[in-house]
């Protein structure tokens, strides 16, 4: 059987491998593992010191985007540039924050021959955490008790709907767990803050936290899937390691939720496996991601390379659905320096560009001959 192959051209966003990492290091990773991908990947970075902007052979060339704050025309203009550049075939934005500018851009960016395969707009309000309840009920899939709210005064009553303790969530990111009202007021002011109103408070249930990432294909079928349980977690509520699981139901719950909504690209589910006394198994949708988690490198390692299924299907390839990933496969994370050159730094700051493509690149960072690498000074600097 032919091996399925990838020729084009990948913008990636996402480059903010930290504590708190963005899904774009490890998207790319995937893509470049796949013995089919024979592409370049292009980063879109938001900020200088993006970890991502200087891990060696990531990325070909980098380019400075617009915060999403600016508006989908500031992007529209930014990707324009890019692309006069450095031709792009296919574009796959991870951050939640930014999904509605690309989905109104994707006739735009089809009309340029950029592929995209992301979900409607309509999909995308469906899924978010103020209309949860609602997907539930479409679904019949169990979720926890919550409620929207956008005054602080309202958490001084909540105790009338929901128990103790409670996260809060902000539309785009965050969770903190508050066990009073105290805390819950903290949490609000804090999220506010940050992602803006209403906030969404949930009632905490107890069990284990288990995540699928999965592809749909935009007619209610599935292209594939993942699930792995979380094996250590940061402060900040974030897998640092995992493993893929064999869970019938939690596959199950996947394929229901790609019916129902009909959900076209990436996306990741946040389930809650709660156990009876009894041993009677109840699975609670915590949230939905609308793209690729951080941890999807965990997918190619697992023999069900999803990036690479999105970049084929963005660029109009056929995919065939495939739910088979081997099991027991782990991912641990890890922390550590990266050596980079002034004159990158001085390029991305100052120009908004990282042109690998356009010199040599060395990677070269020990000792040379005379023993004077690292101590000598780089141009930029003389």
């Amino acid at each position: 059987m032919k091996r399925a192959e990838f020729h084009g051209t990948v913008a990636v966003t996402g480059l903010n491998a930290t504590d708190n990492p963005g899904p774009g290091v490890s998207v790319i990773r995937a893509l470049q593992a796949h013995r089919g991908f024979h592409g370049r990947v292009v980063g879109l970075a938001y900020d200088t010191l993006d970890p991502g902007i200087y891990a060696q052979g990531l990325t070909t060339d980098v380019f400075l985007v617009p915060y999403p704050s600016n508006g989908a025309e500031a992007l529209k203009a930014r990707l324009e540039y890019v692309h006069s550049q450095t031709p792009l075939d296919v574009i796959i934005p991870t951050l939640d924050s930014e999904l509605a500018a690309y989905i109104a851009l994707a006739p735009w960016l089809a009309e340029q021959g950029i592929g995209t395969f992301l979900p409607t707009e309509e999909q995308l309000d469906a899924r978010s955490k103020v209309r949860l309840s609602e997907l539930g009920a479409a679904s019949g899939i169990d979720v926890p008790p919550q409620r929207v709210i956008s005054n602080v005064a309202q958490l001084y009553t909540l105790h009338q709907e929901l128990a103790f303790p409670i996260y809060v969530k902000g539309l785009y990111y965050g969770a903190t767990l508050a066990r009073t009202v105290d805390e819950a007021t903290a949490a609000f002011h804090k999220v506010a803050a940050q992602w803006g109103l209403p906030i969404i408070v949930q009632s905490a249930v107890h069990g284990e936290e288990l995540n699928i990432v999965a592809v749909g294909d935009g007619e209610g079928g599935l292209v594939g899937a993942v699930p792995m349980r979380k094996t250590m977690i940061t402060d900040k509520g974030k897998g640092w390691a995992g493993i893929t699981i064999a869970d019938p139901a939690l596959m199950a719950l996947a394929e229901r939720f790609m019916a129902t909504t009909g959900w076209r690209g990436p996306c990741e589910l946040e389930v809650l496996k709660s156990t009876s006394p009894g041993g009677e198994a109840r699975y609670y949708l915590l949230e939905v991601n609308p793209r690729f988690p951080a941890w999807s490198y965990l997918s190619a390692g697992a023999g069900n390379n999803l990036p690479m299924a999105v970049a084929r299907l963005a660029s109009g390839q056929r995919v065939k659905s495939r739910r088979s990933y081997r099991v027991g496969t782990m991912f641990v994370r890890i922390s550590i320096d990266q050596l980079a050159h002034i004159d990158d730094f001085a390029a991305i700051s100052t120009t908004g560009e990282l042109r690998r493509t356009a010199r040599p690149v060395s990677d070269d960072f020990g000792d040379s001959d005379d023993g004077s690498a690292l101590g000598s000074a780089s141009p930029a600097l003389q």
